[in-house]
């Protein structure tokens, strides 16, 4: 496979507010600006879970700066991202599982409907920005659980908080762009992606993070829906389209602020018991059960996504099967285990192999 085309040069010296930089998505994502060049000042939280990928690559001693707020806060939101005097502002930061959105609805809208507006409403007015990148879900569509695929055009929607919440931010950064920003010189695009997976990631109710935790502990992997299917990809295969999509938005006069979709191709789209399977040759000895699931949300079983459109319009593919996927996976949460004072670098290294093909 020939090499993944991102422009060092572009990304050298750009001032890029990332928020949600202590997130498992964000940390990988900062990693790779600051080895393009780019100047990094994250915005966020403190990271939610021990141990966690921010802390565990020293990740605050290698971006620029490491900025502990609220995007629900817009004083200190507005001054943080003034002070940074940024061209790129890519919103990542969210409250992302769907678990949690049902124990605290309320907070997952504070969080992903009107820290999305905040962010964007700072930025329309600061003069250095070029382009804002909305990260949002796949799950912001309406799932109807057909094998149909979703593309770009489909109906937004959502029967959990959640889900509802990202087709809410998707329509916040519509309103925000059709509004303020068609004849400012900002662009502004939303994306969505699929089910990431990589080292790093140490959510609660998480399929590959649950499965390391079972094996560290000795203790049998519970799961609640093995003959649902996802389509399942490395982190680093919708942080490759981000980074195409902002160079887009910023080089060419097309007008690429739209929605995108990405996520692997059919071959990428598994169910949760094809990818333990996986796993278990991988990592034997773990053991796993079905149990019922006992929660009172209702968790959905068919999620596809057409990506069509991200291959024509934009020039970008998914370049890692599932089994290289997870391959990488497994090897980074094994070499977090034996030297965790080199998963900065190992990391790194894992960029450097994906972009490489």
């Amino acid at each position: 496979m020939e090499n993944l085309v991102i422009n060092p040069n572009f990304w050298r010296n750009q001032n890029v507010f990332l928020t949600g930089h202590t997130g498992f998505k964000g940390g990988w994502l900062a990693i790779w600006l600051t080895y393009l060049g780019a100047n990094v000042y994250g915005y966020s939280l403190n990271p939610s879970t021990d141990p966690n990928f921010f802390s565990q690559t020293n990740l605050k001693d290698k971006i620029n700066k490491s900025i502990i707020g609220n995007i629900t806060d817009k004083s200190f939101l507005s001054k943080s991202m003034n002070d940074s005097k940024p061209t790129i502002i890519i919103h990542m930061a969210a409250q992302s599982l769907v678990s949690k959105s049902f124990i605290e609805p309320l907070e997952t809208y504070m969080t992903n409907v009107i820290g999305t507006a905040n962010v964007i409403d700072v930025a329309k007015d600061i003069k250095s920005v070029k382009a804002i990148l909305n990260v949002t879900s796949d799950k912001c569509y309406e799932n109807l659980e057909t094998l149909k695929p979703y593309s770009e055009k489909d109906r937004l929607g959502g029967k959990d908080p959640y889900s509802s919440s990202k087709a809410c931010a998707e329509l916040v950064a519509l309103a925000y762009k059709e509004s303020f920003l068609n004849n400012s010189n900002i662009k502004l695009a939303s994306v969505r992606a699929g089910n990431v997976i990589g080292g790093g990631d140490w959510a609660e109710n998480r399929l590959i993070p649950d499965f390391f935790r079972a094996n560290k502990s000795n203790k049998t992997l519970n799961i609640r829906s093995p003959n649902s299917i996802r389509p399942w990809q490395h982190v680093l295969e919708p942080l490759s389209g981000y980074l195409l999509l902002c160079e887009k938005m910023v080089e060419t006069s097309d007008n690429f602020s739209e929605s995108w979709n990405f996520g692997p191709d059919q071959l990428g789209e598994k169910t949760v018991l094809w990818v333990v399977n996986q796993l278990i040759k991988l990592v034997p000895n773990t053991r796993w059960k079905f149990i019922k699931n006992q929660k009172k949300f209702k968790e959905a079983n068919l999620l596809k996504l057409d990506i069509t459109k991200a291959k024509s319009k934009l020039g970008w593919k998914p370049r890692w099967s599932i089994e290289k996927a997870l391959d990488m996976t497994v090897k980074w949460y094994q070499m977090s285990n034996e030297n965790v004072d080199t998963m900065y670098e190992y990391s790194l290294e894992q960029i450097k192999s994906y972009q490489l093909g």
